[in-house]
């Protein structure tokens, strides 16, 4: 089985693309094991100097790590109804335009996917879903110079991946097979026909 690793923030519809993508390949009985890890889009974009989202209070947090520490609580301690909610969470911003940092939406997005919203509320407030985000964050930062959404890594190689279609397990699985070409560090095409 091969094991990868793909960062998310729910705001970018680039890892909206990627992740239905690794879900699709899932559901489709891709031999993967896929770890889900939340990279805070506002945190990487903090000036040099400030101190981390996860040290200050709620309200300066910015507007993604709310619904990143949802995602969190729920792919921890909910795993079996964790890619319905994550698919959920995507199309709630990119489909709906609805705010992730509104408690109120997030309570309705993990509602409608069947998950008792109240639990998951209740292990948001633990803290735990925080202290993880700080932790998962910092890794993929030090271990494999993540600076962005969706990154891809397999063992010690990491790749920025901006996949044009959503769902495609074949782009995917496409992606994947050039992550160990190390010889390539950059392919962007210079425009997109479309």
């Amino acid at each position: 089985m091969r094991e990868i690793t793909v960062t998310f923030d729910y705001r970018c519809p680039f890892a909206r693309n990627g992740h239905e993508a690794a879900i699709a390949a899932l559901r489709a009985g891709a031999d993967l094991d896929v770890r889900f890890l939340p990279f805070s889009l506002d945190q990487n974009h903090l000036e040099e100097g400030e101190p981390p989202i996860w040290t200050r209070e709620p309200s300066e947090w910015g507007t993604g790590a709310l619904a990143l520490l949802y995602g969190i609580a729920i792919r921890d301690a909910f795993p079996e109804s964790f890619l319905d909610a994550h698919i959920a969470l995507f199309a709630a911003r990119h489909d709906q335009a609805r705010q992730l940092n509104d408690e109120n939406v997030l309570v309705e997005v993990i509602n409608s996917v069947g998950i008792d919203a109240a639990a998951v509320q209740e292990e948001v407030a633990s803290g735990r879903p925080l202290k993880v985000l700080a932790e998962e964050h910092t890794e993929a930062v030090e271990r494999w110079n993540v600076f962005g959404v969706p990154t891809f890594i397999e063992g010690e190689e990491a790749v920025f991946i901006r996949f044009m279609e959503r769902g495609r397990a074949d782009d995917l699985l496409r992606a994947l097979d050039m992550l160990s070409w190390d010889r390539l560090n950059e392919f962007k095409r210079t425009r997109i026909a479309r």
